[in-house]
């Protein structure tokens, strides 16, 4: 398994006001943004193992804001404000102090956890003179370090259980919301994160049905649930997420995990375990492959300009990889072979045109294209009869499935069907239709 750990944002969108007052939004490289604040929060004559845990703390608070992305979740376009009274204080253009330069060099990537929590620690902070607070004061920490005290002892001595994360990777900060609109039949771990977050805040609002399945695929149980959100949020009922929705799931969250707070519930490693990587790559196997396999050989069979290669099996070999560099080329993504996440939504969007628009010829085999959803039990519509129809083939031809009957709903005997295939081909036993479940469904209702 795979965890959804803090990365270091290569920039920052710092605000430069208090959250709703008119400002300019100015985009500043991380550890210039880290440096700005610490030589305005801190002195340079200050003993270095103060100055250490100063920096440690400021890196981890704005870390915290990055990571629950606390202010996209309340509408705004922006990571972290300038304002003390609400984050730190940053001023444009302001000078560094050297010795900070070097520290923030040093820890620019390192962040604070705290027990068994995966965000960057809230680590709230005051000068310990004019204001006071629960968290560490930094004129405090001055009197910790002439004691002999070393930056963790004095981070501990206001926080409690913390410890350091050195080395986080340092990537673009992408938002958590896919850009496009998550419904029934969509699949990824932003799905899971998705059913995570609600089944949390079913704690607090049991109107909520719990979704009891935390799998990568948005089921009828997670659209359910989706409405009653948007129904006690007073949001559009339609049991799609789209980024209003996403990010007002993602406010309420962290609001009642209490996220932002010296005290936080926090996110645990299970809360954060991804159930595939997000990027896939040359090497990788396993049931992601499949489904890309599928959408790649459909996008590059319609369009002469993408490499037309027969990808088969569950690896990324150097045959997908070249596919996969052709479709970014062509539509102005990095063209590094790397399925990411902007990728995946390219090739998505494409697959789903390339079907809407092909050629007349091949309108009699219409129905034999993967529909671009994932089917699953308790969906209803065309794209159901149409499954049921091959099943019902696949059941008068061979008899190797339990049966079926074509009514246009994913009911039990159509799950239980479509399990009978994916164990005929060592595939995981999901009951829900991919693209490569559907390919096999389709191929094997031509058998006779």
């Amino acid at each position: 398994m795979n965890i959804r750990i803090p990365i270091i944002p290569g920039e920052i969108i710092v605000h430069l006001g208090e959250p709703d007052e008119k400002a300019r939004n100015i985009t500043v490289p991380f550890p210039e943004y880290i440096k700005n604040v610490a030589s305005g929060e801190i002195y340079p004559n200050w003993p270095i193992d103060a100055i250490k845990a100063n920096v440690l703390a400021q890196i981890s608070f704005a870390l915290n804001r990055v990571y629950n992305e606390w202010y996209p979740s309340k509408g705004y376009d922006f990571d972290i404000t300038s304002s003390p009274l609400y984050d730190q204080s940053f001023v444009e253009n302001r000078q560094f102090f050297e010795v900070i330069s070097q520290v923030v060099d040093e820890y620019f990537n390192d962040y604070l956890v705290k027990d068994e929590q995966v965000q960057p620690f809230f680590a709230m902070y005051c000068d310990g003179r004019n204001t006071k607070c629960d968290g560490l004061s930094q004129w405090g920490s001055v009197s910790l370090a002439n004691q002999g005290k070393s930056p963790l002892e004095i981070l501990r001595n206001y926080y409690g259980n913390v410890n350091v994360i050195f080395n986080a990777p340092t990537e673009e900060n992408i938002r958590s919301y896919p850009g496009f609109l998550v419904e029934l039949g969509t699949a990824g771990d932003f799905v899971r994160t998705l059913k995570v977050q609600l089944n949390r805040i079913g704690q607090n609002y049991p109107a909520i049905p719990v979704i009891l399945n935390d799998d990568q695929y948005f089921t009828v149980e997670t659209e359910r649930a989706v409405r009653k959100f948007q129904e006690i949020f007073d949001l559009p009922i339609t049991g799609s997420v789209d980024k209003s929705t996403w990010y007002k799931i993602k406010y309420i969250y962290n609001a009642v995990k209490k996220i932002s707070d010296l005290y936080s519930e926090g996110i645990s490693i299970d809360e954060a375990t991804l159930l595939f990587n997000r990027k896939l790559e040359l090497g990788d196997s396993g049931q992601y492959i499949y489904t890309l396999h599928y959408l790649i050989n459909v996008i590059s069979y319609f369009d002469s300009s993408i490499p037309f290669l027969d990808l088969k099996g569950n690896v990324f070999d150097e045959n997908t990889k070249q596919v996969v560099m052709a479709i970014q080329k062509k539509y102005g993504l990095t063209d590094n072979g790397v399925v990411d996440a902007r990728t995946w939504k390219v090739i998505r969007d494409i697959y789903r045109q390339t079907v809407r628009n092909v050629p007349s010829e091949y309108f009699t085999v219409l129905n034999e294209f993967y529909p671009g959803r994932f089917l699953s039990k308790g969906m209803t519509g065309d794209d159901i009869v149409n499954l049921q129809r091959f099943l019902y083939i696949i059941c008068k031809n061979t008899g190797s499935i339990p049966g079926i009957v074509v009514n246009g709903v994913f009911d039990t005997l159509t799950e239980q069907s479509v399990k009978a295939i994916q164990r005929k081909y060592n595939l995981e036993e999901s009951g829900i239709v991919s693209p490569i479940v559907w390919y096999r469904i389709v191929e094997l209702s031509k058998e006779k």
